[in-house]
């Protein structure tokens, strides 16, 4: 399904969380330090906008029980009913994904001429401490990574350091463990964090937008094939150091088997490149893992990850992916072309015809650029918040402006449409 606003949104007052406590104050205090991480070209903007979306809530509120419908907000009906408007409480879980990514960003090391470029700064037991989310009730379990396969020229080696690192930390697995929020949730929550882009090399595997096909996908019309620059990230290693496939397989294997017993969610989400990363290790924890529990994935600013099989093997796997889309962020529009016909596509995957294709269809197809948009979609634009003085290409695909619409309007005039109707 894809939601898109119809009509200005408003801004809500009514929502009150502790945690977007956290994210107004922990973003505050890391621009006015200057942070190496800098993506919005305006701090001051930034700073009035988390300043007055704190001024408009009630920080004293407690957390909302969520065990009785917990399934629904983690996508079992395709969040059904909660997109439109934005449900209060789903507004809250989106929020409190989003603090699990911003902390991949604040626990990174993005300055170029330190020798520790692109490494995790805080130890696990730290990390969501230091990065400024002290009370998730979740512990960091395993650190991620992941590497590149693009071969530079040799000419590379002689230049600076920066520029030819392979492989970097990308993220981490927590685990809820604190039974307050365990019993507040109804389950024991596993979340994968993933960053955006960061090194040379990844830029460069986001230009490979192509299509290639599935590890161990059957040849046919019908194969499904996603961006080869994503799938070379996620499934490339070297070395001593295992890809990131490995290291989530082999962390989600531990983490099934030690609590079997249990109410179990895995919810994978990541801004940008992570977002692509995490509908990829979405799909492979659900093929790998044939009585995994429910697999959501909460993206934020998020590419095109693959073509229509692709998509249609989401479906089929279960797997709830929630994208948050800006409009006016271009990255959420590429790669590829989207290529819709209603009387070519049928709306069951199961029954997939093309009866006849234009000769631009063709050539699309045929040139693996045909890429689908997957699952649910709620769309928030930048323009329509009254706080950003600044619209440009930065400001509209930072993690923070995302956090911000989420946060800040009332989706009560929101139109629904279908994407199999498209």
């Amino acid at each position: 399904m894809r939601f898109s606003i119809t009509k200005s949104a408003r801004p809500c007052t009514g929502y009150t969380s502790n945690i977007a406590t956290q994210i107004v104050t922990c973003s505050i205090t890391q621009y006015k330090k200057k942070s190496l991480n800098k993506k919005i070209q305006s701090p001051k903007t930034l700073e009035n906008l988390f300043i007055d979306s704190h001024i408009r809530r009630n920080t004293t509120s407690a957390p909302v029980n969520l065990s009785k419908k917990w399934m629904d907000y983690q996508g079992i009906k395709n969040w059904e009913g909660l997109l439109e408007p934005l449900d209060y409480n789903l507004r809250g879980e989106i929020i409190r994904y989003g603090q699990f990514v911003e902390a991949t960003y604040r626990s990174c090391d993005f300055d170029p001429s330190s020798s520790s470029y692109v490494t995790c700064r805080y130890s696990k037991r730290k990390l969501l401490h230091e990065s400024g989310f002290p009370d998730t009730g979740y512990r960091v379990t395993k650190n991620l990574s992941a590497t590149s396969m693009i071969h530079l020229p040799r000419w590379i080696d002689k230049g600076p350091r920066w520029m030819a690192i392979k492989s970097s930390w990308i993220g981490y697995i927590a685990m809820c463990h604190d039974k307050q929020e365990i019993s507040r949730l109804g389950r024991r929550d596993v979340v994968i964090a993933l960053r955006g882009t960061a090194t040379c090399l990844e830029w460069l595997e986001n230009l490979r937008a192509t299509l290639t096909p599935l590890p161990n996908a059957e040849s046919s019309i019908d194969t499904p094939m996603v961006e080869s620059g994503f799938l070379s990230l996620y499934t490339s290693s070297m070395g001593t150091r295992p890809s990131l496939q490995k290291l989530i397989r082999e962390e989600i294997s531990r983490i099934l088997q030690m609590y079997s017993n249990e109410p179990l969610s895995i919810t994978v989400t990541g801004h940008s490149l992570g977002a692509a990363l995490a509908t990829l290790a979405a799909y492979d924890i659900k093929e790998t893992f044939k009585n995994s529990p429910l697999v959501t994935v909460i993206s934020f600013a998020g590419p095109r990850v693959g073509n229509w099989s692709f998509r249609c093997q989401l479906d089929k796997q279960g797997t709830k992916v929630l994208r948050i889309v800006n409009p006016d962020d271009l990255i959420t529009k590429v790669p590829g072309f989207i290529v819709n016909n209603n009387e070519e596509k049928t709306r069951d995957c199961d029954r997939y015809t093309s009866n006849h294709t234009n000769w631009i269809q063709k050539l699309v197809e045929d040139g693996q650029w045909a890429y689908a948009d997957v699952g649910c979609e709620l769309r928030l634009s930048s323009r329509d918040s009254p706080y950003l003085n600044v619209i440009n290409m930065a400001t509209c695909h930072d993690l923070k402006t995302y956090l911000h619409l989420v946060n800040g309007f009332d989706s009560s005039n929101v139109h629904l449409e279908s994407l199999q109707e498209k």
